[in-house]
């Protein structure tokens, strides 16, 4: 096996199993790109196995401390695992991400599954040189399932990949799913993301249980689930943002679906805050889940500034006693950095607050412990404070 010889004091001897060019002392063997790689130290010391990508800025990713091939009994052994893990955590059994990539042990593939439908995504070059193998697998774990491929991240480009959609097992069709009561309708192939934001599960159930009787308004809404679930949690009225106009659509849709009364805004969130704010609108709940603003370090500042500007917004159309349910998901904000925001925009706001709670990625989102990457969704509920 062609390896890599690792540097003295490399980020890999302190937890993380990204090992960089500047990681790397020397290669022996002629490794290929997509190949798995044996990583030694300078003592020639094993240190495990890793998949390898020159043409990537990771050039190595470690998935196992001893020699491994990624054969089929492995890919079956960690998505048999995997699937475990969530079953001892109370996850739905059919409503759930299987696998998530260096947390499940198999860096750049994400498995997510919707009843019978799995949506995979091969996001590194070597598991992407062997889907084929992964789809086998599923179809022996979760028989009848049929698995759709929704390789069109754009972070494929950095592993020098194409972006590519399709059939990879069975036939899709838009697929009615229910989640804590509420029914939504998940076109796989076809949909945001890989059709459903599965991230937020453990959020949706907090922040639908505090929305009874209170006016609540859902920004960057998407396909209106946390707008779905105020209603159905009793909320006396909820409006909902939502720039793109297949999602506005979802949104009536599920809501009609559902027998719920939504009111939805098909605009940009940023323009409708700063309206509703000048028209004087006053809501008990507030909900901000943009997408990232930032996917990289230099760009943060400006993130931070648009950050700012919306919460600036929602306290200053928050009740007294309101509350203001907010989220990052972009991993180069720190929850930190977020926190430090907020408090910045009730400074501006000239409002009060307490922090009540951090929120976090679902448990079907497992973070490793030295591998921050995993954790990548922070949010807060917050909580105004009456008279200041």
């Amino acid at each position: 096996m062609a390896g890599l010889v690792i540097r003295p004091r490399a980020r890999l001897f302190h937890g993380h199993d990204w090992i960089y060019s500047s990681d790397i002392l020397k290669a022996f063997g002629d490794p290929k790109d997509g190949d798995v790689v044996s990583l030694k130290d300078v003592r020639d010391r094993a240190l495990g196995s890793a998949i390898y990508n020159s043409k990537s800025q990771i050039v190595g990713r470690r998935f196992c401390r001893q020699r491994q091939e990624l054969d089929r009994e492995f890919f079956e052994r960690r998505i048999r695992y995997a699937d475990a893990y969530r079953d001892r955590r109370g996850v739905a059994k059919t409503l759930r991400r299987v696998v998530w990539s260096e947390s499940d042990g198999l860096p750049g593939v994400i498995v997510d599954r919707y009843e019978s439908t799995f949506v995979l995504q091969t996001l590194t070059l070597a598991m992407d040189m062997r889907k084929g193998l992964i789809v086998e697998v599923l179809a022996e774990l979760f028989p009848g399932c049929s698995v759709v491929e929704r390789n069109d991240a754009p972070i494929r480009r950095a592993e020098g990949m194409e972006l590519v959609t399709g059939m990879l097992l069975g036939e899709s069709a838009p697929q009615n799913i229910e989640a804590m009561g509420v029914k939504f309708v998940i076109d796989a192939l076809q949909g945001q993301k890989t059709g459903f934001y599965l991230d937020q599960m453990d959020s949706y159930r907090e922040v639908a249980a505090l929305a009874e009787g209170r006016k609540v308004l859902d920004c960057f809404s998407n396909q209106g689930a946390f707008a779905l679930f105020c209603a159905k949690a009793g909320a006396a009225s909820v409006n909902a943002v939502e720039i793109s106009g297949e999602g506005a659509a979802a949104i009536r849709r599920n809501a009609e679906s559902n027998g719920l009364t939504i009111t939805v805004n098909e605009a940009n969130a940023f323009d409708y805050l700063k309206a509703a704010d000048e028209r004087r609108e006053k809501y008990d709940l507030v909900i901000l889940d943009p997408p990232s603003f930032t996917k990289g370090k230099d760009k943060v500042n400006d993130a931070m500034r648009g950050y700012k500007e919306i919460h600036l917004r929602a306290f200053q159309m928050l009740e007294p006693d309101g509350l203001l349910a907010t989220f990052s998901c972009s991993h180069h904000v720190s929850s930190e950095l977020f926190r430090e925001m907020i408090v910045d925009a009730l400074v501006d706001a000239k409002r009060s607050a307490r922090f009540l709670k951090p929120l976090t990625q679902s448990a079907d989102h497992p973070v490793v412990a030295g591998l921050p990457e995993t954790e990548y969704l922070k949010g807060y509920l917050v909580e105004m404070m009456p008279g200041r």
